[in-house]
């Protein structure tokens, strides 16, 4: 058995290597080239798919382990039910026409109280369903960005919050939760910001050696942040923020995850076009395997502490959930390499780069520029 598992930990580091190569060459080459030779790496990295066609409750039937994470289908919003060894923790709970569905899916998982409830930040797609969850189930603790906010549903968050005796609590970044034998951390966000979607609390989850990352709505601006502060943002999988908007997901972002799953929560045909084919052209070239709410319905993962496993309740195929064609893009977006020390940013080509410790990768020119850093004069004409 002591063998079985080591085995399969080594699996687990390949797949983190691979990931790396494929980012590396990416960040060489346009973003717009085709993608890295992913062919080692089944749908999901380590993962299963597991499709079935019924109801979101018979897919997560499929999916039994000590861990597990469901991202319920809630259209153009974000619902994400986790459950470790018999402890539940929500992190948002969709719109307010979503809180019956919301509690519905919770009763069908056995859910009888919540450890923690997480508000990711005050907009309705998020905080809408939570009132109505905090109404069904009593809960230990409940943590938002803030503490008031001018809508009816963010007021009633606050209320029924309130009616079983708790206040909702504003979490410092660091902070740490246990949830059965999986490890919640705050990394996010690690700056104040006028824009809501960037006040999203990210969460990092860890349970043995797998990793997930529940980004919220966080746009390029906190990610650009969270990247710079050193916190660890390694994970398996990530909760795609902004439901797969193009104002998320940055490729800096991206390359400090090494994700090898993307969860998009989104709605069919939904009025934003979401998700934008820039963020899924992104996650292509990284290698990352793309999984879709509109397309899949429920997501369900679960994770033995070594590997995961995932079910979806449709079934679709990956030229669906990624449609992009690498051959279709002929404008090149170029990857800069900055000197931390220096302040100028260059070409991966350029015979002047500065030693792996002090580089920082930027997507596109104006990107380094507006970091306050200056081209090489070598190798940038």
């Amino acid at each position: 058995m002591e063998n079985w598992k080591e085995e399969k930990v080594n699996q687990h580091k390949k797949g983190l290597w691979q990931r790396l190569a494929a980012l590396a060459v990416a960040a060489t080459l346009a973003l717009g080239l085709a993608a890295c030779d992913a062919s080692a790496i089944t749908p999901g990295g380590s993962a299963d798919v597991v499709p079935n066609p019924s109801s979101a409750a018979a897919a997560v039937d499929t999916v039994e382990a000590p861990f597990e994470m469901h991202f319920i289908d809630v259209g153009q919003a974000l619902s994400v039910l986790v459950e470790c060894d018999g402890q539940y923790m929500l992190y948002d709970g969709g719109n307010v026409d979503d809180g019956s569905l919301v509690v519905s899916y919770l009763q069908s998982q056995g859910v009888e109280q919540l450890e923690y409830v997480f508000c990711s930040h005050a907009h309705e797609d998020h905080v809408g369903g939570l009132a109505a969850a905090l109404a069904y189930f009593p809960a230990y603790h409940v943590y938002s960005p803030v503490t008031e906010a001018s809508t009816k549903c963010f007021k009633d968050f606050v209320k029924y919050t309130q009616q079983q005796g708790l206040q909702v609590e504003v979490p410092a970044v660091g902070t740490t939760w246990p949830l059965g034998g999986a490890t919640v951390t705050m990394v996010g966000p690690v700056a104040q910001y006028s824009d809501t979607n960037d006040t999203s609390i990210v969460l990092r989850i860890e349970y043995g050696s797998t990793s997930f990352l529940l980004t919220g709505d966080m746009e390029k601006t906190a990610e650009t942040d969270l990247v710079n502060s050193g916190v660890n943002l390694r994970a398996d999988v990530l909760q795609v923020g902004h439901h797969g908007s193009s104002t998320s997901t940055g490729y800096l972002f991206l390359n400090s995850v090494l994700p090898e799953m993307a969860v998009i929560s989104c709605g069919v045909n939904n009025k934003y076009g979401h998700p934008h084919e820039e963020t899924l052209s992104i996650l292509r070239d990284a290698g990352v395997d793309v999984y879709r709410t509109d397309l899949q319905g429920t997501i369900t993962i679960g994770s033995d502490g070594q590997n995961y496993t995932v079910g979806t309740e449709h079934f679709a195929e990956d030229a669906q959930l990624n449609p992009t064609d690498p051959a279709a893009s002929s404008t090149a977006q170029q990857a800069y390499i900055g000197n931390v020390n220096s302040k100028k940013f260059h070409l991966p080509s350029c015979s002047n780069l500065p030693a792996e410790k002090n580089q920082i990768l930027f997507s596109s020119y104006d990107e380094a520029v507006e970091a306050g850093y200056t081209p090489c004069s070598s190798c940038i004409k």
